[in-house]
């Protein structure tokens, strides 16, 4: 990718609508440039309710981090999500074209196109083909089969669909809001590249991002996506039930849960107090901090919970070396991580974005995963398009030359 060329990434959540604008640096790091975030308040569990509060969070967003970057912004990487997503493994086959046998960048343009081939509602529409690996005359494990020879190419896929009256309103949104989709990206496939390692992925490993109306789970194996599923319930849940337990605003319940909640109310000491508005402009009154994490706790249970039973029932046979890595907003309440290990059985962490550089401080934060994660994929599919274009330049250049050779002699 060429150095000083924008990315930008566009997280169209439940609770803000958040703008990332990016370059590659020299030192091949993406350099954050421009940033911009906004109370989101035509969407709800993923998705659209309000067409034209929606666009405006977008052009204001969008405001935000061109007037940080200093860049004209036109368009980007959509993080999507939703009750609506929901994926499936798939195999395609083909046989190789080319007469000697090798294997060509048509060839996989084909097979991953004969994978596309299901059983689908009329309703429904694919935004992701990703392959997990590929077989060569039943040779397994294969990353990438061009240039190898064979005469049966084979690939396992991981196919990720939505409704399509879904994914239409959000490109409507973005195109009446001046920000042209260049690509649609399921927030947990993003918020994985952004929050796990290499090794977590090669083993085994499972995000879960939880936002504040809908949780994303991804399941990583084998360096690649597996499984993709989407729950309805978030942390905008927890800030419900604060402000009935607490009869206080919502808007005072989610200062409290982000200031001073906890997940684990016999970790919390009963000597520290929050003071909490009342309902209707009464007196302030105050409870303590193990009042507060008793009300959080039962909601983060569920969620846990309704995570563990999707994973139970995705098919999966590995063991997840690589464990549960949280991110999202409601993953920096206090003692989540710790709740997750009780629950889950597994090894916990709290992920946070990596491998940006610039203004990394403002988002680096496990709220804005998934506008990272849309920035890290973004430069990948752009390599891998310049790699291509590059290779077939480079192979018409061998092939004009070969045949010189032989109209010569």
């Amino acid at each position: 990718m060429t150095r000083g060329n924008l990315i930008v990434s566009l997280d169209l959540g439940s609770s803000k609508v958040a703008v990332i604008a990016g370059e590659v640096g020299q030192d091949e790091h993406i350099h954050v440039v421009g940033f911009g975030s906004v109370p989101s308040t035509g969407i709800r569990k993923g998705n659209i309710i309000d067409i034209e509060n929606t666009v405006r969070a977008i052009e204001a967003a969008v405001e935000q981090a061109e007037q940080m970057s200093g860049r004209q912004i036109e368009g980007g990487y959509v993080g999507i999500t939703g009750l609506l997503v929901s994926s499936l493994n798939n195999r395609g086959v083909v046989a190789v074209a080319s007469p000697d046998q090798e294997i060509t960048q048509e060839d996989v343009d084909r097979v991953l196109q004969a994978a596309r081939v299901i059983a689908l509602p009329p309703d429904r529409k694919i935004i992701h083909v990703i392959p997990r690996q590929y077989f060569v005359d039943g040779n397994e494990n294969i990353l990438d089969p061009v240039g190898m020879v064979g005469s049966r190419l084979e690939v396992e896929t991981h196919i990720v669909t939505i409704n399509n009256a879904t994914l239409q309103n959000v490109i409507k949104c973005c195109e009446r809001a001046g920000f042209h989709p260049w690509e649609i990206v399921v927030n947990g496939y993003a918020s994985g590249e952004a929050v796990l390692f290499p090794a977590e992925k090669e083993l085994g490993a499972v995000v879960v991002d939880i936002g504040g109306g809908t949780t994303d789970i991804a399941l990583f194996d084998q360096g690649t996506l597996w499984y993709t599923a989407v729950l309805p319930v978030g942390g905008d849940y927890i800030t419900s039930d604060l402000a009935v337990g607490l009869r206080t605003p919502l808007n005072q319940a989610e200062i409290i849960k982000k200031e001073h909640g906890g997940t684990i109310p016999a970790l919390t000491s009963d000597s520290e107090f929050v003071d909490v508005p009342s309902v209707g402009g009464r007196e302030t009154f105050r409870v303590s901090k193990k009042v507060v994490a008793s009300i959080i706790e039962p909601r983060v249970q569920e969620i846990l919970s309704l995570v563990k039973n999707k994973l139970d029932s995705s098919g999966y046979t590995g063991l997840l070396p690589g464990g549960i890595v949280l991110t999202g907003g409601t993953a920096l309440t206090n003692g989540i991580a710790e709740l997750a290990v009780d629950l889950l059985q597994k090894p916990v962490r709290v992920g946070y974005p990596e491998g940006i550089a610039g203004l990394a401080d403002v988002v680096n934060s496990p709220e804005y995963a998934t506008g990272v994660g849309l920035l890290l994929y973004g430069v990948r599919r752009q390599q891998a398009m310049q790699e291509n274009e590059d290779g077939f330049f480079v192979k018409n250049i061998f092939s004009r030359i070969k045949k010189w050779f032989q109209d010569l002699f």
